[in-house]
Formats: C-alpha cells, structure tokens, sequence
C-alpha cells in the first residue's frame, strides 16, 4: 500500500510526485468533487458505501478530511472494492479555529499521473479560513494536463459571512493562472453559495465561470429532497479541456439506502463531476449492478412569502438588503414583481428564473 503523501506549503519547494486518472479513447477520465462530511471522525461512517460512491470516479477531490488515517483508510477500502491500484495525496490541516480540516486527492493509478505542482495556496491577506490546495494533473490515455484546485468556503452564521472568501477566490484565480502558466484550471469544491448569487461577480469578472447550474447538491431529509446548488467546478472561459458531460451524482439511489442513512453513514452532499473526452459516468448499485438511471432529484424550491433569510439570500443578485425588502414587501402574487425592488431590473429577474431556484 502506497504511503498518503504531503504537499509542500511554499512554491518554491513543490512536490514532485507520480499520481494516477483513468481514460478510454483521448481523454477518458471522470472527475469528481465530494464533500465526504468529516471523514474519519468517529460518527459510524461506513467505508464501504463511501469507497463504492468513489470509484465511480477517476480523479477525486475530497473536503471534509478530518485526519489522514481517513484518507488511508478510504483508500483501502476503494482498492478493495475496484480491485485497483489508488493513490492519494492530502494537504496538512487546515483552519483558522479549533475546527480544522485536510483536502485530499485520490486516484486511480491506471490512467492519470501527478504531474507537478503541488501546494496549499500562501494566504498573505489572511483571507481564507482554510486555504485551497492544488495540484495538476495529466491523463496518461491523451496527455491532457489540468490544474485542479480543492476548496471549502466557511459556512459561517449567514451568507455574508461567505462572501469575503468567495471574492478572494478571484485573486487565487488569476493566482492559478501565474502558477499553471497555459494550463486549463479547474477550482472544485463546497462554495456554500450559489453559482448565480451576486457575490460571484468577482470570479466572472476574470473570466471563470461555473460547470453546475441546475439541480442541487445538499441531500434534504426525506428520500428523493435535495435543497442548495453549493458544490461546483469553476473552469476558465478559454479552457482546452474536452468536456463531454457534467452533473450531480445522486449516490442515495445506487446505494439503495434513505436519505437519512446516507446523511449519517456516508454524507450529506452529493458529488459534482464532470468527464472529458468519451468518457462516461455509469452508475453501479452496490448490490444489484448497473442502474439504468438516477432519480431527477429535483431541489425544493423557495417560496418568496415563506422562506427565511438565509433561504432568501441564496438567489441570485439577491443580498442582505434585498432579503429585507422581499419579507417588508410581502405577499408576493407573482415572482415578476421582484422588480418592483430597487436595482433589480429585468435581467436580474431573468437570472433568478433560470436559476430554477423559486416556487411559481
């Protein structure tokens, strides 16, 4: 068994290792981005289920890591259960509190390798609670090589408490770009906001923009619920990479197990992906093998006379002031009105229905 090896924090002194993705034809691999809800805690999460969840990806980012013995551990567990060589790397712990968490990357040695390059962001404006770690990577099928960066945003007390780290994200954006020179990035994780809020405005101003726009992530507590678009991949708008799908992996439904089993024994976030080239994500049951398909899993939607602050503040252009004029101004007959709130004109309004996000 391979050892979990370390990033190194300056760049000046980046790791040189080999790692692993998987692929078919040009660029076959899958990649994925998972919340696994404090892996390695001791809160009866079964490894198993997490490892079968895993393998149906080739290239893992994970956030979430409360220790490395988890990272050993999951990487056990996916061997044994693929029958295939893994490898992972993980960051050291993370956190500006007593709170404190590992990334991680994990993959499949058949089909891609470490190609350089990795490290845990130098936060000189101290703006991150725990700053994002990166590595690229290179598909050992086409050549394809990517930069992919792992972060979780502090959920804190409110959406205003997640703002300042995603506006920094922008500076870590055109960060990536010096460190990865010509290189297609990609930035996935839990962002605890939505794609179309308005504090994103920074990262589209320099020409990042979201792979995940529809659907939701964050498993509710009844079977088949999920509420939040919170985890995403962010790619730039000049990419390379030859992106064949994306989505939500709704992995309740391949583990034939209720939402309230898998919030508590695997976790309560479903993984994003995306696959390049012909590749292809095929889901697998744990018990009776392929599944034709996943439920549509439709998120719950918000209703602008009920929903809360917090739910409120989710949409799109909509902040803390906004919030406050939608609860003054209610009831609301027609989701159209929204414009009768100052600055929100009719492009606002048209992001806030796309974003599928409120009851009509």
């Amino acid at each position: 068994m391979k050892p979990v090896r370390h990033h190194v924090q300056s760049i000046g002194c980046l790791l040189l290792l080999s790692v692993f993705i998987p692929s078919a034809a040009w660029s076959d691999i899958v990649v994925g981005s998972w919340n696994i809800r404090n892996l390695g805690w001791d809160n009866g999460k079964s490894f198993e289920n997490v490892a079968h969840v895993a393998k149906h990806f080739d290239l893992l980012a994970i956030q979430e890591v409360m220790n490395e013995d988890a990272i050993h551990q999951l990487e056990v567990a996916l061997e044994t259960t693929s029958q295939e060589e893994w490898s992972s790397m993980a960051s050291h712990a993370l956190g500006a509190s007593s709170y404190r968490e590992h990334y991680a990357f994990m993959w499949r040695d058949s089909t891609v390798e470490y190609a350089d390059g990795a490290v845990v962001f130098i936060d000189n404006r101290d703006a991150f609670a725990r700053e994002p770690y990166s590595a690229k990577f290179r598909s050992l099928e086409s050549g394809t090589t990517f930069a992919l960066a792992n972060v979780h945003i502090t959920y804190g007390n409110s959406v205003s408490d997640r703002l300042p780290e995603i506006d920094a994200l922008a500076d870590y954006w055109q960060w990536m770009e010096e460190v990865y020179p010509d290189t297609p990035r990609l930035l996935a994780g839990d962002f605890n906001l939505a794609p179309f809020h308005s504090g994103w405005e920074a990262m589209l101003s320099v020409g990042a923009y979201p792979l995940i726009t529809e659907g939701a992530s964050t498993l509710g507590m009844s079977d088949g619920d999920y509420a939040n678009l919170y985890d995403n991949i962010w790619l730039n708008e000049d990419h390379s990479l030859n992106i064949s799908d994306h989505g939500i992996f709704y992995f309740p439904d391949i583990l034939n197990i209720s939402h309230s089993e898998a919030r508590d024994t695997v976790s309560d976030h479903a993984p994003v992906y995306l696959t390049l080239g012909n590749a292809e994500l095929a889901p697998v049951s744990l018990e009776d093998g392929e599944v034709t398909s996943l439920s549509s899993a439709e998120p719950s939607c918000i209703n602008l006379n009920t929903a809360s602050a917090s739910e409120l503040d989710t949409l799109p252009y909509i902040g803390p002031a906004r919030v406050q004029d939608i609860i003054e101004l209610r009831p609301w007959s027609d989701l159209n009105e929204l414009t009768r709130i100052s600055g929100l004109g009719n492009s606002h309004l048209e992001a806030i229905k796309t974003s599928n996000s409120v009851c009509q």
